[in-house]
């Protein structure tokens, strides 16, 4: 085998963050590449809640030009979720997404087009669909944070809910009531269901009890899997409570082609750990067809308001872009369907785009563009790292291949550590174009290096300070 060494400058002495650390003492990040080693597909971990800020209609293409709109094309986002729509004044407000807004009398006839408002709904469908993504419909209704609770209060009758939900997807993708024929695939059940337990006094996302959503559920699931077979009915999306999550799949009985959860986290880590948890749960009471979708996710120090506040910070830094990339490493590696970020909604929890200049890309986004080039090439490859707060995966497509590498530590005053990437099996006879990108504080993804190496193996070694983050880019000549 023939074989080409890079090995980019590391200085004896390095001082950060009025540390000084001695070459000898930083650590190792081994990552080993097998690019003929296929081991799947490159799974859509980036995917996330919300749409683009845009308008429909080519009389808009201008304003658009200063929306994110390009940047979600760019980024390659391939679903969004419609939870907490109604909060964001572009999406609709409350009269958006949400069951009750589309439907606001329930004593209304569920069959007549009349009984229902798709106005500001079909509008935010479209402004998805512009951006290439597809939807991921979370039927049901906003977190209530109010005094008072309207959409997530049980439906007074859980069959005629049922058919709304029914009229809703047959709008959507078999043109009822003047409707669209659009790629809907998921349509989830409700959000959060155990955010709160039975004797609280301000349940905010399920204002019955347990055994009520349970029966609810499958009211719901059932009606709407006869109806549409080749769709996928699914939810609960849980806000992680796993013993509540057991609770609920031990007793189920109706359909579930996906089951839906929630995790906030400071360490990748933990979040990686509670992917195996939850297959583990799914085969254990025989739903092992069922899809894992984590699609609430983001880094949360504490759930206190100083914690809170520093994560707020944190995700819009390059922090934030360095545990998303370390978070969609691990979630493609382990037993995950999809990872949906969240939210791109203008937030305090968006660490995608900038809130006041939406058309503004902050470092996490970053992340989720890298993780993109590799979803583009389709084919996963074998990757094997050693060496702790070091993340790396790669994919290929015959003719270009890429790795992303990532040192992600909570820790922001770790050492850098220095990565060596052994890449095997991608060349070229005419030799392979190398190109490097970087992420940090200074460079938006910015090309650093372009490099050409012949025979079929290139090792690259680079010291990378904490939060740093590379997409290697290789193309046969």
């Amino acid at each position: 085998m023939q074989g080409a060494r890079c090995i980019l400058t590391m200085p004896i002495i390095r001082t950060r963050s009025d540390k000084t650390y001695i070459t000898e003492e930083i650590k190792m990040i081994n990552v080993s590449v097998n690019f003929n080693e296929a081991i799947g597909v490159v799974k859509p971990m980036h995917a996330v809640n919300n749409g683009p800020v845009c308008r429909v209609g080519e009389q808009y293409q201008g304003w658009n030009d200063t929306s994110n709109l390009n940047a979600f094309v760019a980024a390659g986002i391939p679903y969004a979720r419609t939870h907490d729509s109604s909060f964001y004044a572009p999406y609709g407000l409350e009269h958006t997404v949400d069951v009750l807004a589309i439907f606001p009398d329930f004593d209304a006839d569920v069959n007549d087009p009349a009984s229902y408002d798709f106005v500001c709904t079909d509008n935010y469908m479209q402004m998805i669909e512009m951006a290439g993504t597809k939807v991921f419909y979370r039927l049901g209704h906003r977190i209530e944070q109010e005094v008072k609770k309207y959409g997530t209060l049980p439906p007074k009758d859980f069959q005629k809910w049922a058919e709304i939900c029914e009229h809703i997807i047959r709008h959507y993708t078999e043109g009822w009531a003047d409707g669209f024929h659009m790629d809907i695939q998921y349509w989830e059940i409700w959000n959060e269901p155990d955010l709160t337990p039975d004797d609280s006094d301000n349940k905010r996302t399920w204002g019955g009890t347990k055994a009520q959503f349970f029966e609810f559920y499958h009211v719901a699931a059932t009606h709407l899997k006869a109806k549409f077979p080749h769709l996928k009915i699914g939810g609960p999306a849980i806000c992680g409570k796993l013993d509540w999550g057991e609770e609920f799949l031990a007793q189920l009985k109706a359909p579930l082609d996906f089951f839906s959860w929630h995790t906030y986290a400071h360490e990748a880590e933990k979040i990686g750990n509670k992917v195996y948890r939850v297959r583990e749960l799914l085969d254990k009471y025989g739903f092992t067809e069922t899809e894992s979708i984590l699609n609430e996710w983001n880094y949360v120090l504490a759930w206190d308001k100083q914690g809170l506040r520093y994560s707020h910070r944190k995700k819009i830094e390059l922090k934030g872009a360095a545990f998303n990339l370390a978070t969609m490493t691990l979630c493609q590696h382990g037993p995950l369907d999809m990872l949906m970020y969240y939210d791109a909604r203008p937030t305090t929890w968006n660490g995608l785009f900038d809130h006041i200049d939406i058309s503004k890309c902050l470092k996490g986004y970053y992340a989720l563009y890298m993780f993109n080039q590799l979803y583009r090439l389709g084919t996963s490859c074998k990757v094997s790292t050693v060496g702790e707060h070091g993340y790396a995966i790669a994919a290929q497509n015959g003719n270009e291949a890429a790795v992303t590498l990532c040192h992600y530590d909570d820790d922001d005053n770790a050492a850098p550590r220095t990565f060596s990437a052994d890449l095997c099996g991608f060349g070229g006879e005419q030799g392979t174009e190398l190109e490097i990108y970087l992420l940090d504080d200074d460079h938006d993804l910015t090309l650093t290096d372009k490099i050409t190496f012949f025979g079929d193996r290139f090792v690259w070694e680079k010291e990378l300070p904490v939060n740093t983050c590379y997409l290697l880019k290789l193309k046969k000549k």
